[in-house]
Protein backbone atom coordinates (compact mmCIF):
# COMPACT_ATOMS: atom_id res chain seq x y z
CA UNK A 1 0.00 0.00 0.00
CA UNK A 2 1.63 3.53 -1.23
CA UNK A 3 1.98 5.75 1.56
CA UNK A 4 -0.45 8.23 -0.37
CA UNK A 5 -3.02 5.64 -0.33
CA UNK A 6 -2.70 5.16 3.58
CA UNK A 7 -2.98 8.48 4.19
CA UNK A 8 -6.03 8.66 2.54
CA UNK A 9 -8.04 6.18 3.46
CA UNK A 10 -9.99 6.72 6.90
CA UNK A 11 -13.48 4.93 6.43
CA UNK A 12 -14.19 4.80 10.20
CA UNK A 13 -13.11 8.54 10.33
CA UNK A 14 -11.14 8.33 13.41
CA UNK A 15 -8.58 10.77 11.85
CA UNK A 16 -10.39 13.20 10.16
CA UNK A 17 -13.90 13.09 11.65
CA UNK A 18 -16.18 11.54 8.85
CA UNK A 19 -14.91 8.56 6.65
CA UNK A 20 -12.18 9.58 3.94
CA UNK A 21 -11.66 7.63 1.24
CA UNK A 22 -8.81 8.18 -1.55
CA UNK A 23 -9.73 9.66 -4.97
CA UNK A 24 -11.70 7.29 -7.37
CA UNK A 25 -12.33 4.55 -4.50
CA UNK A 26 -15.46 5.78 -2.65
CA UNK A 27 -18.40 3.36 -2.23
CA UNK A 28 -21.23 3.56 -4.06
CA UNK A 29 -24.25 5.64 -3.58
CA UNK A 30 -22.04 8.97 -2.44
CA UNK A 31 -21.94 11.44 -5.07
CA UNK A 32 -19.99 15.21 -4.72
CA UNK A 33 -21.83 18.56 -5.24
CA UNK A 34 -21.19 18.59 -9.10
CA UNK A 35 -21.92 14.60 -9.76
CA UNK A 36 -25.45 15.61 -7.68
CA UNK A 37 -25.96 18.50 -9.96
CA UNK A 38 -25.15 16.54 -13.01
CA UNK A 39 -27.93 14.38 -11.97
CA UNK A 40 -30.33 17.58 -11.34
CA UNK A 41 -30.21 17.05 -7.57
CA UNK A 42 -28.98 18.76 -4.61
CA UNK A 43 -27.68 18.02 -1.24
CA UNK A 44 -30.98 19.26 0.27
CA UNK A 45 -29.37 20.38 3.59
CA UNK A 46 -28.07 16.73 4.59
CA UNK A 47 -24.90 16.78 6.33
CA UNK A 48 -21.65 15.67 4.47
CA UNK A 49 -21.88 11.85 4.43
CA UNK A 50 -17.87 11.51 3.85
CA UNK A 51 -15.44 12.69 1.94
CA UNK A 52 -12.34 11.98 -0.96
CA UNK A 53 -9.11 13.24 -0.24
CA UNK A 54 -6.31 13.24 -2.69
CA UNK A 55 -2.44 13.90 -2.46
CA UNK A 56 -1.45 17.45 -3.65
CA UNK A 57 1.88 16.62 -4.78
CA UNK A 58 3.44 20.47 -5.92
CA UNK A 59 1.57 22.61 -3.55
CA UNK A 60 1.52 20.36 -0.60
CA UNK A 61 -1.34 19.00 1.65
CA UNK A 62 -4.36 17.61 0.41
CA UNK A 63 -7.05 18.14 -2.07
CA UNK A 64 -10.90 17.33 -0.12
CA UNK A 65 -14.59 17.00 -1.97
CA UNK A 66 -16.98 16.25 0.12
CA UNK A 67 -19.69 13.59 -0.53
CA UNK A 68 -23.80 13.39 0.11
CA UNK A 69 -25.77 10.52 0.10
CA UNK A 70 -27.28 10.34 -3.62
CA UNK A 71 -31.03 8.58 -2.12
CA UNK A 72 -31.79 11.92 0.21
CA UNK A 73 -30.79 14.64 -1.94
CA UNK A 74 -33.32 16.31 -3.46
CA UNK A 75 -34.15 17.89 -7.22
CA UNK A 76 -32.84 21.22 -8.19
CA UNK A 77 -35.22 23.98 -7.80
CA UNK A 78 -36.18 25.30 -11.28
CA UNK A 79 -34.79 29.07 -11.82
CA UNK A 80 -37.35 31.84 -11.89
CA UNK A 81 -37.75 34.57 -14.33
CA UNK A 82 -36.50 37.42 -12.09
CA UNK A 83 -33.17 34.94 -11.61
CA UNK A 84 -33.08 34.76 -15.12
CA UNK A 85 -33.43 38.31 -15.29
CA UNK A 86 -31.27 39.07 -12.92
CA UNK A 87 -28.39 36.06 -14.12
CA UNK A 88 -28.79 38.11 -17.92
CA UNK A 89 -28.23 41.71 -15.94
CA UNK A 90 -25.06 40.42 -14.55
CA UNK A 91 -23.56 38.92 -17.33
CA UNK A 92 -24.33 42.28 -19.29
CA UNK A 93 -22.63 43.84 -17.00
CA UNK A 94 -19.48 41.90 -17.34
CA UNK A 95 -19.35 41.76 -21.21
CA UNK A 96 -20.16 45.91 -20.88
CA UNK A 97 -16.54 47.97 -20.75
CA UNK A 98 -16.67 50.95 -18.42
CA UNK A 99 -14.22 53.27 -20.87
CA UNK A 100 -16.03 53.13 -24.33
CA UNK A 101 -19.39 51.88 -22.53
CA UNK A 102 -20.03 49.08 -25.28
CA UNK A 103 -21.37 45.64 -25.25
CA UNK A 104 -18.26 43.42 -26.83
CA UNK A 105 -19.66 40.49 -26.90
CA UNK A 106 -16.96 38.39 -24.31
CA UNK A 107 -16.57 38.81 -20.44
CA UNK A 108 -14.00 41.17 -19.96
CA UNK A 109 -10.93 40.32 -17.89
CA UNK A 110 -10.23 41.77 -14.49
CA UNK A 111 -6.52 42.11 -14.90
CA UNK A 112 -7.75 44.76 -18.04
CA UNK A 113 -10.76 46.09 -16.87
CA UNK A 114 -11.20 47.39 -20.41
CA UNK A 115 -11.92 45.29 -23.34
CA UNK A 116 -9.19 44.64 -25.84
CA UNK A 117 -9.81 47.61 -28.23
CA UNK A 118 -9.66 50.07 -25.50
CA UNK A 119 -6.46 48.28 -24.28
CA UNK A 120 -4.65 48.42 -27.77
CA UNK A 121 -5.82 52.55 -28.35
CA UNK A 122 -4.40 53.15 -24.70
CA UNK A 123 -0.88 51.11 -25.32
CA UNK A 124 -0.73 52.35 -28.83
CA UNK A 125 -1.17 56.64 -27.36
CA UNK A 126 1.14 55.67 -24.70
CA UNK A 127 4.03 54.74 -27.37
Amino acid sequence: MSLAYADCFDPSGARYGVPTYPFRLAPEGLATRRQLRAMGLRPGGQPIAAQVMRVRRRAGGHQVAYLYWIDPAMPVRPMTSRKWGALALAMLARRTCPRCRLDVGYCIPRSYGVCGLCLVTNEQGAA
